[in-house]
């Protein structure tokens, strides 16, 4: 009996980061719909692209596996999305679009960071006090929800200038 070659363990490609396009949206919006049970429509994708708010995509092997946009206004900006593919969700992924966001917000004189996360997203929550934001506050019944509405906690992050 011979001995068949053990494969090698191939480890995934490392994700590269890039200016979201138009032609990036089904790809985007299918994951949106994977990961929430309210998600956004293409048509507010595509708005955010035409007002050119900062928006990425995140590609491992040419494929998107995640996104952000935000909108900045008066040194201040606003995390209007941020998502990994759920069935890749849990190996960083989403720590390096979040510190890719703020590394971006800094380049632009960001002083401050806004989001809203629903407060079921424990996972969300744990990477962003982890990241430094803190809770300022509360918006009641922000998110659509099976039995009605969910509140928003309100986080926010002060960016030091780079020493």
């Amino acid at each position: 009996m011979s001995a068949r070659p053990i494969p090698p363990v191939v480890a995934p490609m490392p994700a590269a980061l890039r200016p979201m396009h138009e032609d990036d949206l089904d790809a985007v919006h299918a994951i949106e719909l994977r990961a929430y049970a309210f998600p956004w429509t293409v048509g507010i994708f595509r708005d955010c692209l035409r007002a050119d708010y900062p928006s990425w995509v995140m590609l491992r092997d040419d494929a998107v596996v995640g996104y952000f946009l935000m909108s900045l206004a008066a040194r201040e900006a606003h995390v209007l999305n941020i998502c990994v593919d759920p069935e890749l969700q849990g190996q960083g992924l989403g720590r390096r679009l979040l510190r890719a966001l703020l590394h971006l917000a800094r380049a632009r004189q960001v002083e401050r960071v806004f989001l809203e996360v629903r407060p079921s997203n424990t996972g969300a929550i744990a990477l962003y006090h982890d990241e430094g934001f803190n809770e300022i506050g509360r918006r009641p019944r922000y998110y659509p929800a099976a039995d009605g509405r969910e509140d928003a906690l309100v986080m926010a992050i002060e960016l030091l200038p780079p020493e």
